[in-house]
């Protein structure tokens, strides 16, 4: 079983929860910018919550299919369009063989993850098929998709196949979806939870106010590797101190010399010597990665308590999503 690329789209990459254990050798952890979007893709076609799906980045790419597959697509920025019939996200969908899908634009979100019940039968180096792009190394020979590439799947289960013959029976599309799981939103500026990070009270008692104050811009020049943003006002430290270089990790706010954050994200590098002015919190992350240049963040603090307990009330909603797909006899 196949799938035939004949538009790329924009920067189409095969990502899964990241590539651990590795950063002491300085190899970034990558993995999807939206993991909740990826998780759910998943369990909408019955794979592990963690297999491998395409990032699809603003504009999606153009596939053709081989055989009948039991497909999703969750998050935001497009929606998908099968065989000229515009699609839902978050939910199962049928795809006959020989069926053409490609991807409309919508106004709200960046990144969309396509699952593939089966998965993508690409090598695992490192524990992940994860694509990292400035190694070379993961997913499709190390790099995003190309127009002509042919990517391999791994065979169904048994129960997808079920499904899948099921549903070619009846040729009705699934009447039920995941209740909207992006983060992001149409207000702005879009509200960012962070934690004091450890170089906090070295900023000057202004830039501590500008920062947890002010709105700040997503510039263009944000990428996987991190997020840049734009202010007006100068964010300074209340004396220069000498900063060995330390660990980082996602989510981590730098501040280099310009005085503009960084916020760093799925590429990170594995360690940094800007000082640490915060950490988002991780159930943020997915927001965070269905923000598009331009638009506006504001950054609040929590406690290490607060971000706790939001982590664990996440982790148990995506608990509860899994066991209603089950139910649903996926």
């Amino acid at each position: 079983m196949s799938i035939h690329v004949m538009k790329p789209g924009m920067q189409t990459t095969i990502q899964d929860l990241g590539r651990y254990g590795y950063m002491n050798q300085g190899v970034s952890v990558t993995g999807a910018m939206d993991s909740k979007s990826l998780r759910v893709a998943n369990l909408l076609v019955g794979n592990d919550e963690g297999e491998a799906c395409l990032e699809m980045t603003l504009t999606g790419p153009s596939l053709s299919f081989d055989e009948d597959l039991l497909i999703a697509v969750a998050g935001g920025g497009m929606i998908p369009v099968l065989n000229g019939k515009r699609r839902s996200l978050h939910t199962p969908l049928f795809v006959p063989k020989g069926s053409y899908l490609h991807f409309e634009p919508i106004r709200k979100g960046c990144r969309a993850y396509l699952s593939v019940a089966g998965g993508f039968n690409v090598p695992v180096q490192l524990g992940s098929k994860s694509t990292y792009i400035r190694a070379k190394m993961g997913g499709l020979d190390g790099r995003a998709l190309e127009k002509g590439d042919v990517l391999d799947l791994l065979p169904m289960s048994d129960h997808a196949n079920k499904l899948v013959q099921r549903l070619a029976e009846d040729q009705k599309p699934l009447h039920w979806r995941v209740a909207q799981t992006i983060e992001s939103t149409t207000d702005q500026p879009h509200l960012i939870r962070v934690i004091k990070g450890s170089h906090f009270d070295r900023f000057t008692t202004e830039s501590q106010k500008i920062f947890l104050e002010k709105p700040f811009q997503l510039s263009t020049q944000s990428d996987r590797m991190g997020y840049r943003l734009e202010t007006e006002e100068s964010i300074e430290l209340a004396d220069s101190f000498e900063l060995l270089s330390e660990a980082v990790a996602l989510g981590t706010v730098q501040l280099p010399p310009s005085g503009k954050p960084i916020i760093l994200l799925a590429d990170r590098q594995s360690t940094g010597g800007y000082p640490r002015i915060a950490q988002v919190m991780l159930v943020d992350i997915p927001k965070l990665a269905q923000m598009r240049p331009g638009e506006w963040i504001q950054f609040t603090e929590v406690s290490l308590q607060e971000a706790e307990q939001v982590y664990l009330q996440s982790e148990k909603e995506l608990a509860e999503i899994k066991v209603a797909i089950q139910l649903k006899g996926i």
